[in-house]
């Protein structure tokens, strides 16, 4: 995201792929070139060197730390931070008469000591209540509730912003699935909203097993894709001003404008209950794995298979949906659907992703993007897994070498049985002024803010 809104591998040592990153430079780069990234091998283990910090039980790479910025804030989405260092943190149920923290570190001693919420549930200026989006642009603080994108006007040094919010687009449909509105701007003003799908894979009996798939899937008119819009524009609707960007995603709540290559980027949530729906077809390790989390670059126009497909990590290929009279085995029409450039484990829930655009970090880091993972819930019998935030190295316009886990342990030493248990997951990122990476818990509303060598 921008204005140091939301939105480098470390010192040379082997973390997912840091020294043959570091040493062989550009004969790395040029040997993945012939190598389609979805189908390279994921680099998601734990290296040897991995540290856990001692004070929050964050595992992070050698030379960082994880410190607590504030806690105990509700149940928290996406965060900003603003280039004064303050933070904005949205909250998924609105606490204290808001469903906005605004937070400040009054004696720079790293901790929020000003709290203050704002935007509830009522009438006038709290009527952007809870939600999922948060970012700043052009002196503004959006932000997002289901139903509509709302903007504060920001004056300097202000915590809480003293305006009436401002509708900037409205009129989506109503769902109870899939609601969530993550956004993301552009280098250009505009506005790219998530209109997530309102189902799991447009069964004509929804989540019932053996259900044949909608044919056409009429959720594809006005939902499961991204829209684009007049950032500074106030008023807008979906229908009257909003232009379909892309189609066929199922739900994402992690995208971000990659500002070294100019282009949208995101990460979609993957369907569901395959062996579950379906059971002569899948097995229950199947059902665990399949399909994969998908980070895609966003073309206008293009077509990512939602819900007549899915990706199969396994098979490294796009499979058609058994909805839709696939077998598991049957690939889908070569050329129509969109094809992954990073494929992730299933059901790992991904809910952010950020470019790397501060300095702290190891300059490895810049251009790459981090992405939380917020847990899966659909791999039993199998372990749960995710619940960590991973880094891909990038170069350009697409991945450099293999993404690894950059930081785990939120919810504990292992993964939790039953991702209810779980004490935290990470939701959120954001990147402060002097480069720091803030984390969000959805859980009890911890913010973490990650280091590098004291910084």
């Amino acid at each position: 995201m921008s204005m140091l809104g939301k939105k480098g591998l470390p010192v040379l040592r082997h973390w997912g792929l840091w020294m043959s990153i570091g040493v062989l430079g550009s004969a790395v780069g040029l040997a993945l070139a012939a190598v389609p990234v979805a189908a390279q091998q994921p680099a998601f283990e734990r290296d040897a060197d991995s540290v856990i910090d001692p004070d929050t039980g964050v595992r992070l790479p050698p030379g960082f730390r994880a410190t607590v910025f504030a806690d105990g804030l509700g149940r928290a989405r996406h965060l900003v931070v603003r280039d004064n260092g303050d933070v904005y943190v949205r909250l998924r149920e609105a606490r204290e008469g808001g469903g906005i923290v605004a937070l400040r570190d009054t004696n720079a001693d790293g901790r929020a000591d000003e709290v203050q919420h704002f935007g509830g549930s009522g009438a006038g200026d709290e009527s952007v209540g809870a939600g999922t989006g948060i970012d700043i642009h052009a002196g503004h603080l959006y932000v997002s509730s289901n139903d509509a994108i709302y903007r504060y006007p920001l004056a300097d040094n202000v915590l809480v912003p003293e305006g009436e919010p401002k509708i900037i687009a409205e009129g989506f449909p109503q769902q109870r699935q899939h609601a969530s509105k993550a956004f993301a701007f552009d280098d250009e003003g505009r506005l790219y909203v998530n209109v997530g799908a309102p189902s799991n894979a447009c069964m004509r009996q929804t989540r019932t097993a053996g259900s044949p798939g909608q044919q056409p899937c009429r959720q594809l008119e006005r939902q499961a894709g991204i829209w684009r819009f007049d950032a500074e524009r106030v008023g807008q609707s979906q229908r009257g001003s909003g232009k379909r960007f892309v189609t066929g995603v199922r739900n994402i709540v992690a995208l971000d404008w990659n500002p070294g290559s100019r282009e949208l980027f995101f990460v979609q949530h993957g369907r569901d209950q395959l062996q579950e729906f379906f059971p002569t077809l899948y097995s229950a390790e199947q059902n665990a794995e399949l399909p994969a989390e998908e980070l895609h670059v966003a073309r206008e126009g293009a077509d990512y298979g939602w819900p007549y497909t899915y990706y199969d990590p396994i098979a490294k290929s796009r499979m058609v949906a058994p909805e839709y009279g696939g077998d598991g085995k049957t690939p889908a029409k070569a050329g129509k659907y969109e094809e992954p450039i990073l494929a992730f484990p299933g059901h790992w829930g991904p809910n952010d992703l950020l470019f790397y655009t501060g300095d702290q970090f190891p300059a490895a880091f810049q251009g790459g993007a981090f992405i939380a993972f917020h847990g899966s819930w659909n791999r039993s019998p199998l372990p749960q897994a995710g619940f960590n935030v991973v880094f891909v190295p990038f170069e350009g316009n697409r991945p450099r070498g293999d993404w690894y886990v950059f930081a785990d342990g939120f919810a504990g030493a292992e993964p939790p049985a039953d991702p209810r248990e779980a004490p935290r997951r990470p939701m959120g990122l954001a990147v402060g002024p002097d480069g720091g990476l803030f984390v969000s818990d959805s859980i009890q509303g911890r913010i973490w803010r990650i280091g590098h060598d004291g910084g």
